[in-house]
């Protein structure tokens, strides 16, 4: 064969991959949307509990939100529990996750309970205290009402390595919070208030969300964790129990009688990845290596 015929036939073998390549695609987009499709009209019919995940460190609220959101305006959910294993995060991300649970609550009228399974701590608490009720284990680890803002000083570093920043500014505070030299005594008195603005919503969010007065909170608002057998005494949790207790509680309060369904909130997948290979978050940055090249105010337990 010459090489003008060979040339051809690796054309066409090009082409033909291509193409069986993108028919197989074509297929596996369309049985997916299918699947999930029939999945959200099967969850018209029935009487259902719908559970959000809310694991790891706090920083976006969007996805949370936006399953809350989704379960909260589905009729055929009865119930939201949030299980939560999650030492908390961004203060405005916690802020707006409990907002969303409020709303399902007090708005709503959609009864919805969190489940603390490891630790329910700082945002992960503010976020549970919004619900009608909290159920955590024994040993679980719960509290931790405060806030918290850190970063590296690494100016002797540079002073050291014999470099030396440039900054141009407007405004006297622009730049509090540089890391490479020390706060001056205004610019901590201005973070400090900050952070104390921020903790008197966290106390007050705590308070209204269980139905109790802001004096109540405050003495055991001081940054510690409590195990669930301690918060249950201090009425900061409802109940002792694991998931599975969540559940059958939470079936018998909406009057589902029975083994409940339980419909899971789904993390979103919008990426080709996603599509092809399913979930590809292991092999992404974690939420805590974010977190640490950023500064910012955290309801956090460290």
């Amino acid at each position: 064969m010459s090489d003008n015929g060979r040339s051809r036939v690796w054309l066409w073998v090009l082409i033909g991959g291509g193409a069986f390549f993108l028919f197989v695609l074509a297929v596996f987009t369309l049985v997916f949307l299918a699947f999930h499709a029939s999945g959200e009209q099967s969850s018209l019919f029935g009487d259902k509990i719908g559970v959000v995940d809310l694991d790891g460190v706090i920083l976006s609220p969007t996805e949370t939100v936006e399953q809350l959101r989704k379960l909260a305006d589905d009729d055929s959910i009865k119930a939201i529990i949030i299980h939560v294993n999650s030492p908390g995060g961004g203060v405005a991300a916690s802020e707006e996750i409990y907002r969303e649970v409020k709303r399902i609550r007090d708005q709503k009228k959609k009864y919805i309970v969190s489940s603390i399974q490891t630790v329910g701590a700082s945002g992960a608490y503010y976020v549970s205290s919004g619900t009608n009720k909290i159920y955590a284990d024994s040993g679980s680890v719960v509290g931790s009402i405060g806030v918290i803002a850190e970063w590296v000083n690494y100016g002797d570093l540079m002073r050291w390595a014999k470099l030396k920043p440039e900054l141009l500014k407007v405004g006297k505070f622009k730049d509090t919070g540089d890391p490479t030299r020390e706060l001056t005594p205004e610019e901590r008195a201005y973070m400090q208030g900050l952070i104390d603005n921020m903790y008197g919503q966290f106390v007050q969010a705590v308070a209204d969300g269980r139905h109790t007065k802001v004096d109540d909170i405050k003495p055991i608002a001081d940054g510690r964790v409590w195990t669930g057998e301690q918060a249950l005494g201090m009425h900061l949790i409802d109940g002792i129990g694991d998931f599975r207790t969540a559940v059958l509680e939470t079936a018998k309060a909406v009057n589902i009688s029975g083994e409940p369904t339980l419909v899971h909130a789904e993390r979103q997948r919008k990426s080709l990845l996603d599509l092809m290979f399913g979930d590809v978050t292991p092999w992404l940055p974690t939420k805590e290596k974010l977190m640490d090249e950023q500064i910012g105010f955290y309801y956090l337990w460290k």
